[in-house]
Formats: C-alpha cells, sequence, structure tokens
C-alpha cells in the first residue's frame, strides 16, 4: 500500500464520520433522543454476528457485517428516507434511489480502486438484495426498527399513523424472506402491540 492510497483511505475515513450527523426517525429505545445511521449501522452489524443462525439459508457472516456497515453510508449524501415515507411515495423513493446511486458513486471512488470496487460491489449487492448474505442484511434492517418501535411505545409508527396492517405488510416481505423465524416474533410482537394500544 502506498502513500497515495493511504492517503485516500484516511480522507474517506473523515469523511464517514459525517454519517454521524445524518439522524434518523427512530428513536433510542432509552428515548433521549433519535438514532443516527452511524449508530443504526453497528446495530445491525451487531444484530448480523447475534442473530446469523436464524438466517433463512446460510450466510457468511463477515460479509453481512461489512454490508451492513457500509449501506447507509450513501446517507451522507442522500440523506435518509424515512420507511413509512416512501412506503407510500413511489415518487421519492425513485428520487431517493437516484440520489444514493450518485452518493455511492463520490463516496466509494475516494478509496483507492481496489477498496471503492469491493465496497460499491457489497452495497449494490445488498441494495439489490437477491443473494443469501443481503436478503439476511435487508431483514435486519427492518428487523431492528421494528423492535425499536415497539419497545417505545410505537416509535414512529405513532408518527406516521401507521395501521397493524401496514406495518404487517411493510415489515413481513423483507423479514420473512431473510429470516423466518425473526418474522415470527416480529409478527408477534407486532400483533402485541397494537392489541395493547387499542386496549389503551
Amino acid at each position: 500500500m502506498n502513500l497515495p492510497d493511504l492517503e485516500r483511505q484516511l480522507a474517506f475515513l473523515r469523511e464517514i464520520d459525517r454519517l454521524k450527523s445524518v439522524i434518523r426517525m427512530s428513536p433510542l429505545i432509552d428515548q433521549s433522543r433519535r438514532e443516527n445511521s452511524a449508530e443504526h449501522s453497528w446495530h445491525l452489524a451487531m444484530y448480523a454476528l447475534v442473530l446469523a443462525e436464524h438466517a433463512a439459508a446460510p450466510v457468511d457472516v463477515l460479509r453481512v457485517v461489512k454490508m451492513l456497515l457500509i449501506h447507509d453510508i450513501v446517507e451522507i449524501d442522500a440523506g435518509d428516507a424515512p420507511f413509512h415515507a416512501t412506503s407510500v411515495d413511489t415518487s421519492h423513493a425513485a428520487e431517493q434511489v437516484a440520489a444514493e446511486q450518485r452518493a455511492a458513486e463520490r463516496l466509494f471512488s475516494m478509496l483507492p480502486a481496489a477498496q471503492a470496487t469491493e465496497f460499491r460491489s457489497l452495497w449494490e449487492e445488498f441494495e439489490a438484495g437477491e443473494s443469501n448474505d443481503a436478503r439476511f442484511g435487508k431483514a435486519l434492517d427492518r428487523f431492528q426498527p421494528l423492535l425499536h418501535n415497539v419497545a417505545t411505545s410505537g416509535g414512529t409508527w405513532v408518527a406516521a399513523q401507521v395501521t397493524e396492517a401496514q406495518a404487517m405488510e411493510r415489515y413481513q416481505p423483507p423479514i420473512e424472506r431473510g429470516a423466518p423465524v425473526l418474522w415470527d416474533e416480529a409478527a408477534r410482537l407486532v400483533k402485541a402491540h397494537f392489541a395493547k394500544a387499542v386496549a389503551e
């Protein structure tokens, strides 16, 4: 590794510090504040390490962790797209995809060529969601905020006026596809949350 490559790597690492400033809608479980995208990525990487045995098919845990640490870096430029907003606004979703593609080009190209290719490839694989590793990563990316919503008396669901039927419809496909066992637990938690909300 020559000095120019090291300089590029350090520049990239300085740049991705900005991910800590991208604030998501999801609150922390203690509800003291909203989480940022860097925290979300770290938490998902831990989910992969802890829950890998529940993947629908065999996965390479290290690759899944890499994908999860990389998948939201594009939000530095594109921002975080609230899940429940893009679920219903297809025009906004298309704009977000285009913005993320531009961000991926800028950010990953900061790295030396081999790393730029690897990171971009992992990001694209995650976005496509077709490999076993990506499917499991996508499942976790939906499972974690679902758990946060349940643990915070509705969290973003309350703000977005999400119904039980909408929650089931939006979370089930990616979670069930990548980790059916986790979907069974998620579905139980969603039903219990909304039943409690109705009772109150």
